[in-house]
């Protein structure tokens, strides 16, 4: 199961200032607190673990580029983070990239029982899950993830997403209906 605890708006905003003056400890603090939810949010996205990792490496190695030169972010460094992120998995794979089954067990919280049935309905809850998911299409995947596996708030979502608000809630909308009528057909 993913847990992500994600530093509060107050605190991102000092460490940021502290990046941009280039104080080491504040830039070290940032690839600590932040590498493990893009990590995983680029995991979502690619199969490959070793590929995911790469891209994430890439992901911060742009954000100390652009501390460096004249184009640093200067607010909501997770929404700045995540969509490096989300262009860098564009770049490699093309922007209809669908949804790896093969990471779906690491979004889906576990159980908490661990008794052989529990087990077998838990496997055949995800299969479920996994093929409903993948009848959705690459936007409403994104907008899942990005809205329940990240907890980004709608406008940080809207804005790595490069919509209005509006159009993110109508895409989420949209997107939990559909899975909804998925998990109701697929069997």
């Amino acid at each position: 199961m993913i847990i992500i605890v994600l530093p509060d708006i107050p605190a991102e905003d000092r460490l940021l200032a502290g990046a941009r003056r280039g104080e080491r400890n504040a830039q070290r603090q940032i690839y600590e607190n932040y590498f493990p939810p893009i990590y995983q949010f680029i995991r979502l996205r690619v199969s490959d673990r070793e590929q995911a990792r790469d891209i994430a490496q890439d992901v911060f190695s742009a954000f100390f580029l652009a501390l460096r030169g004249n184009n640093p972010p200067q607010k909501s460094l997770r929404a700045w983070l995540f969509r490096v992120a989300r262009n860098k998995i564009y770049d490699h794979y093309g922007e209809k990239k669908q949804f790896p089954t093969t990471t779906l067990e690491e979004w889906i919280p576990a159980a908490s029982e661990d008794g052989p049935e529990i087990k077998f309905m838990r496997t055949m809850r995800m299969e479920h899950a996994r093929k409903a998911l993948q009848m959705l299409v690459a936007e409403q995947q994104e907008v899942l993830i990005l809205r329940f596996g990240q907890d980004l708030s709608l406008e940080e979502t809207a804005d790595l997403m490069g919509k209005s608000v509006s159009a993110v809630k109508s895409l989420q909308f949209r997107a939990v209906d559909r899975l909804r009528q998925l998990l109701d057909v697929v069997q």
